[in-house]
């Protein structure tokens, strides 16, 4: 058996999952939370086994603790402890290679890239444009190469997959000299998670990748809609961070510029009070005190004015997202839905579609109602568009993409 163990590593947080590349079950995932607080939360879940060489069929678990984690090294010695105790044993199941998600590869990753000192010190210089991000994923890297010495280590971008945009999507109309010397253009993000979704739909209709132009709606607190030709990112609306774009969780998306000059000059708002504001306290937690759209939803069907205005600016970014995207495509033959808000939102969806029939959009509310796991279709049979929503499986795009680079 050949197995990838993904790893997501958060600022405070270990994500971790152990895939069976050769028929792509996960055999054992994890999430280790609030490392360096005083008490941190540890959970592994162990899949059943039902491979015809396993040696012991496992049972199916979920094994939670609280404990004090101090740092990411720690973090992997508990990742293993638990590996050791609930399974599978990585004796038995011992990782071929380790596939590490980093968010912010620049113009310079557009591949899978095997880990080097090199690497890790060219992940380190693209931290100014994802500090948050990038510092976790390489003390996750750090940690990881300490542990597992003796296989490959290969990292997947996020920003990859948008390096297909045209110079004319991802250019920045600013002083040229000064957007080259200082990197800023857009580069997109939530690229493995657009990528297995786009693939994904293609072969559950059973169509060519290559000839189907597409939509990817990836809503969670996170939130990005990337136009997809031929199996290529064209256009995508997170931008040099990913604040840009659609309204999101607790960030603002699109906002105009002088905004926040005006906040600086008549507010006396500092750059860390800004950055503050749209990434943390923006959103729907902006409009309406509330990030989660569950709330947001139940706070609309209550009458409460302040969740029905969230949830209009949401649906009407979309909206705007989607019939641009649709005229640089030249018309959309499959959107697609997913994350935690859009697989599992009705409402969202609906909505979002509710313009498009002038593109050969419609919806079915019946199909649209149905709760399910797997792949769905939500469009009526006689839709010119196919509307599905697909499940997103980041840890598995980036098993396959290891897999593929080795």
């Amino acid at each position: 058996m050949t197995a990838i163990l993904v790893i997501n590593s958060g600022s405070s947080s270990l994500k971790y999952s152990l895939i069976d590349i050769e028929n792509e079950n996960e055999l054992a995932s994890g999430l280790i939370e609030r490392i360096g607080q005083d008490v941190g939360a540890v959970t592994h879940t162990v899949r059943p086994d039902t491979s015809a060489d396993a040696v012991v069929t496992m049972l199916d678990g979920s094994y939670e603790q609280e404990r004090a984690v101090a740092d990411h090294a720690e973090a992997f010695s508990v990742m293993l402890e638990q590996f050791e105790a609930n399974g599978p044993s990585l004796a038995e199941r011992a990782p071929a290679a380790v596939g590490h998600r980093v968010v912010h590869g620049g113009a310079r990753f557009y591949a899978p890239t095997l880990v080097t000192p090199d690497v890790e010190r060219q992940i380190d210089e693209l931290a100014v444009l994802a500090p948050l991000h990038n510092t976790a994923n390489l003390a996750g890297i750090r940690a990881a190469r300490e542990v597992f010495t003796d296989v490959p280590h290969v990292a997947v971008f996020d920003t990859a997959f948008h390096q297909t945009l045209p110079p004319a999507a991802y250019t920045y109309a600013i002083d040229a000299e000064l957007a080259a010397r200082h990197r800023v253009r857009r580069y997109g993000f939530h690229g493995t998670s657009h990528q297995f979704v786009s693939e994904s739909a293609a072969a559950f209709l059973g169509r060519d990748l290559a000839t189907l132009r597409q939509l990817v709606f990836h809503l969670g607190n996170g939130a990005s809609v990337t136009a997809i030709d031929g199996g290529r990112s064209v256009e995508t609306s997170m931008g040099l961070t990913p604040l840009e774009g659609l309204v999101m969780g607790t960030r603002s998306g699109d906002l105009d510029p002088a905004a926040l000059l005006h906040l600086a000059r008549r507010a006396g708002y500092s750059i860390d009070d800004l950055d503050a504001l749209l990434n943390s306290r923006s959103g729907l937690k902006g409009l309406a005190g509330r990030s989660d759209m569950r709330d947001i939803l139940a706070g609309r069907e209550a009458g409460d004015e302040a969740a029905t205005l969230a949830f209009d600016v949401y649906i009407h970014r979309l909206r705007a997202y989607a019939g641009s995207y649709i005229a640089q495509l030249g018309g959309v033959d499959v959107i697609s839905f997913t994350a935690g808000v859009g697989e599992n939102a009705a409402a969202v969806r609906a909505e979002a579609m509710a313009t498009l029939g002038f593109a050969g959009v419609e919806i079915d509310p019946g199909r649209n109602a149905v709760r399910g796991r797997g792949i769905r279709r939500i469009s009526t049979d006689a839709s010119a568009v196919t509307v599905l929503v697909v499940p997103t499986n980041e840890e598995l795009e980036i098993a396959r993409q290891t897999a593929r680079m080795l």
